[in-house]
């Protein structure tokens, strides 16, 4: 089984400012930052079920999206640790499954991202 850590040289997060509105600014080790709007991490959340609807979407570009949960604005309600290599985010529409690891938020900052 591969490790679930990132490379001991791989950058990750030093500072990671919660901007319950807007999204996610994250500093990196390697002197980086970039920020995360809130829509795009819920979109891209790394969460099971989250991954099977985009692979359905990129197969079948009429899939009907579930109804979102929230009233109002999609919003961040918390941002948690897991261990020492990842964040767990609650969003206020209810999703709460996705494990965001410091390799896939740097992956969706370098593809996704905006300066902050």
């Amino acid at each position: 089984m591969a490790a679930m850590n990132a490379p001991s040289d791989a950058p990750r997060p030093i500072h990671i400012e919660v901007e319950r509105e807007r999204g996610l600014l994250l500093r990196w080790s390697d002197g980086s930052a970039h920020f995360l709007a809130v829509g795009l991490l819920r979109r891209q959340s790394p969460s099971a079920d989250m991954r099977e609807l985009r692979a359905e979407m990129a197969r079948n570009p009429f899939t009907v999206l579930p109804a979102a949960a929230a009233q109002g604005p999609l919003t961040i309600n918390a941002v948690e640790p897991v261990g020492h290599y990842a964040l767990r985010i609650r969003f206020s529409d209810g999703h709460d499954t996705g494990i965001y690891t410091w390799s896939y938020l740097r992956g969706l900052c370098e593809s996704h991202g905006t300066a902050p």
